[in-house]
């Protein structure tokens, strides 16, 4: 394996992980919104950390705490 193929794979177990663990991919996000919703501004990175806090301590029953 070449080295660009071993850094390309360890980028995507890097990505399936952060799924898997529930982190959310800011970099993921932007590329949605500017393919699926041209002219809207994306939240910036500290907004988007807010909202997945937001978004994940809201809804009852959602932690085992």
């Amino acid at each position: 394996m070449t080295v660009a193929g071993f850094r390309e794979t360890l980028l995507r177990a890097a990505a399936v992980l952060r799924r898997v663990v529930g982190v959310p991919d800011y970099e993921r996000y932007v590329a949605h919104v500017r393919e699926c919703h041209p002219g809207t501004e994306p939240m910036t990175h500290r907004q988007f950390e807010e909202s997945r806090l937001h978004d994940k301590y809201s809804r009852p029953g959602q932690r085992c705490c």
